[in-house]
C-alpha cells in the first residue's frame, strides 16, 4: 500500500468548528451541483451500454472525488479498509512493497526488507508499468494494489522500469505471508549498536526499546547507527514514540491542517527508557512519513547526525474515518511540521552528510574466496564445540559485522562517524 502517515482516530485530534450559515446564493450553487451530479448518474445508469447499480456509480464517484484531491486520500472499501488494519497490526499477503501514484504511474516507494518484492530486486523509484499483462496507466492506487496481492503461493508478474534503466524488466513473484520484523539489530563493534527500523507499525517503540535493552546486557552501549534507509512510515503515535526514545525534552513534531486552531503538537516526555549514547542516523529516498518526522526531530535537536541521501518528502497527515457499512475514508487533513517549523511536503529531509549509497563490488577477490570457501562449521548437522559456544557465537557476530561493514558504505561512515562524535562535540 501507498506509504501513508496513518491517524487511526474519528477527528478526535482536530477542533471542530462550526460553519457559518451560506448565503442564499450558496446555497443555490450547492443545490444545482447536487442536481447536475442526480441527472447524471440517472443518465449513466439508463443508458451506459453494460449494466451498472447506482450504489457502483456512486462509490465510483466518491472514490474519484477523493482520489483527485491529491495521492493519499482515497476511498476504503470494506475489504480495504480491514486489510489496512491487519496491516498496521505486521501481518499480511503479499510481496512487501509501498507503492504511490506519480503523476498516473504507479511508483515503488519502498520494498520491504526480507520480503517477496525486495528479495526479487525492486527498487525505490522503480516503476510498475504492468501488472500481470495489464497496463497501470489509468489504473487507481487501490486496484494496484488489490493486483498485486493476493493468496500466498500465487505469482504476480511485474513489468519494471528501474529508476536508472531504459528497457523494462518482467519480474515474476510469488506471493507470501509478510511478517515484517520491524526491529533488527547487529553489534558492529563492542559497544556500537547498528539499530534498523523497518517501518512504524503498533509492535515498532517496543521492539526498539526491547532490543536496545537486551544489547546491554552484554554491552556497555557507546553509541548508535540508527538506520531509517528504504522505511516508509507508518503510524505517527509510533513515530512520536520512536523519536521520544532518543530526545529528552520538547517538541517532536506538530500538526496543523486548514485552520490555525487545528494544531496540535506532540512532545517528548521523560521516561526511564531514554538512550542518551551519540547516535548517526541513515536517511535515503525511501524514507518517508513516519521516517522523515523521526528523523527531522533528531535533526532540530541536534540528537542526532543524518547521514545518506535526501529522504522522500511525503509530510501530509491522512485520517481515517470510518463509515457505517464498514468502509472508510483516508482523508489528508493536515501537513506535519518538524520542531523548527519546517514542512517536508515535497522537500523532504537533507542529511548533515550527503553520502550516495556505493554497491560492493560482487566479483571481487574477496568475494569470490567466500563463496567457494566451505568449512566444518558451514556442513549441515555439524558437531557443535560446547566449551567454545560463547566464543563462537561472539565470532559470529563479528563476522557478520565485518560482512555488513565491507558492503555497506554508508553505515561504515556512520560507524567512525558515531565513534568520532563525543570527541567532536567537545571540540564544538
Amino acid at each position: 500500500m501507498r506509504v501513508s502517515l496513518w491517524i487511526v482516530t474519528f477527528l478526535l485530534l482536530f477542533t471542530l468548528t462550526v460553519a457559518p450559515v451560506p448565503s442564499m446564493a450558496g446555497r443555490e450553487d450547492h443545490f444545482e451541483a447536487l442536481k447536475r451530479f442526480s441527472q447524471i448518474l440517472d443518465m449513466v445508469e439508463g443508458h451506459y451500454v453494460e449494466p451498472v447499480s447506482k450504489k457502483e456509480l456512486i462509490d465510483n464517484s466518491i472514490k474519484g472525488m477523493l482520489e483527485e484531491l491529491d495521492p493519499h486520500s482515497t476511498y476504503l472499501s470494506p475489504e480495504d479498509f480491514k486489510e489496512m488494519q491487519t496491516e498496521t497490526e505486521g501481518r499480511f499477503s503479499g510481496i512487501g512493497i509501498e507503492i504511490s501514484q506519480d503523476q498516473g504511474r504507479i511508483l515503488v516507494v519502498s520494498p520491504i526488507e526480507d520480503t517477496p518484492a525486495y528479495k526479487a530486486g525492486l527498487l525505490a523509484g522503480d516503476l510498475i508499468l504492468e501488472i500481470d499483462g495489464e497496463s497501470t496507466q489509468e489504473m487507481t492506487l487501490m486496484d494496484a494494489v488489490k493486483r498485486i496481492r493476493g493468496e500466498k503461493g500465487t505469482t504476480v508478474n511485474l513489468l519494471i522500469l528501474h529508476k536508472d534503466s531504459n528497457k523494462p524488466e518482467e519480474v515474476a513473484i510469488v506471493r507470501g505471508t509478510i511478517p515484517v520484523v520491524n526491529v533488527k539489530t547487529q553489534s558492529l563493534e563492542d559497544g556500537y549498536l547498528y539499530l534498523r527500523l523497518t517501518k512504524f507499525q503498533e509492535s515498532s517503540t517496543r521492539n526498539l526499546r526491547d532490543s536496545i535493552a537486551e544489547y546491554q546486557k552484554e554491552h556497555k552501549l557507546k553509541g548508535i547507527v540508527f538506520d531509517l534507509r528504504n522505511n516508509p512510515g507508518g503510524l505517527l503515535g509510533q513515530a512520536v514514540s520512536v523519536a521520544d526514545t532518543f530526545i529528552e525534552k520538547g517538541t517532536i513534531v506538530y500538526i496543523q491542517g486548514k485552520d490555525e486552531s487545528s494544531r496540535k503538537d506532540f512532545f517528548a516526555t521523560k521516561n526511564d527508557n531514554e538512550v542518551t549514547v551519540p547516535m548517526v542516523t541513515l536517511i535515503n529516498a525511501g524514507s518517508a512519513s513516519a521516517s522523515e518526522i523521526v528523523a527531522g526531530a533528531l535533526q532540530d535537536h541536534n540528537r542526532s547526525l543524518l547521514v545518506g541521501e535526501r529522504s522522500f518528502g511525503k509530510g501530509s497527515v491522512q485520517t481515517i474515518i470510518p463509515l457505517s457499512d464498514g468502509s472508510g475514508i483516508k482523508l489528508t487533513t493536515a501537513l506535519y511540521y518538524t520542531p523548527s517549523g519546517r514542512s517536508i511536503q515535497a522537500q523532504g529531509i537533507e542529511p548533515d552528510l550527503r553520502i550516495p549509497f556505493v554497491a560492493a563490488d560482487k566479483d571481487d577477490d574477496a568475494s569470490m574466496r567466500k563463496r567457494f570457501t566451505v568449512r566444518e562449521k558451514d556442513l549441515s548437522g555439524h558437531l557443535e564445540n560446547g566449551q567454545k559456544a560463547k566464543k563462537d557465537k561472539k565470532d559470529k557476530d563479528a563476522e557478520k559485522a565485518k560482512e555488513m561493514l565491507s558492503r555497506d558504505n554508508q553505515v561504515r561512515m556512520a560507524l567512525e562517524l558515531v565513534k568520532s562524535l563525543p570527541r567532536l562535540r567537545e571540540i564544538k
